[in-house]
């Protein structure tokens, strides 16, 4: 047995390493031809002196729920305007039915009023804070699954934060 353990430890290293680069190369792929949505922020502490430079993020999609009037994981279906700005419509256990003009976000409800889709905070260089207290949007890419990826964020006239 004792011959076995190195062999064990080499292909569990291995699949470790098959398993983050394939969740890289998939988020990379919904950066790349994702659907941009920008979604409202609401009101939040920008700041965590513990974990540096970083913003905690909250969506107004999330506002005005309660987790035991939607399915504890699922998918939040949003209609985005022409600035992009997404809307929600309703929640849902499944990313269809939907309509053309519809998109699904995966969502996980965390608490009784939070739901989570995979991008709650923004980390940023020390000393740029000031211009991101001004974010207006998050922004988010989503496959046709529903995954999001957060791409950055997005002041009042839907422009990119930099």
């Amino acid at each position: 047995m004792k011959d076995y353990k190195p062999i064990l430890i080499i292909i569990n290293l291995l699949l470790l390493l098959v398993y983050f680069n394939t969740s890289i190369a998939k988020k990379e792929q919904i950066i790349k031809d994702g659907k941009l949505i920008l979604l409202e922020l609401a009101p939040v502490d920008p700041r965590s002196l513990i974990q540096g430079d970083y913003m905690q993020l909250r969506y107004r999609i999330s506002e005005n729920i309660s987790a035991d009037s939607i399915p504890k994981r699922g998918f939040c279906i949003v209609h985005i305007d022409t600035n992009a700005v997404g809307k929600k419509i309703r929640f849902q256990e499944l990313p269809t039915p939907i309509r053309n003009d519809e998109y699904a976000i995966n969502y996980t409800a965390v608490d009784d009023w939070k739901i989570n889709i995979g991008a709650e905070s923004y980390f940023f260089q020390e000393g740029e804070a000031e211009k991101y207290e001004k974010a207006k949007y998050g922004g988010i890419k989503i496959d046709q699954k529903g995954n999001s990826v957060l791409i950055g964020l997005y002041d009042q006239g839907h422009q990119f934060i930099k």
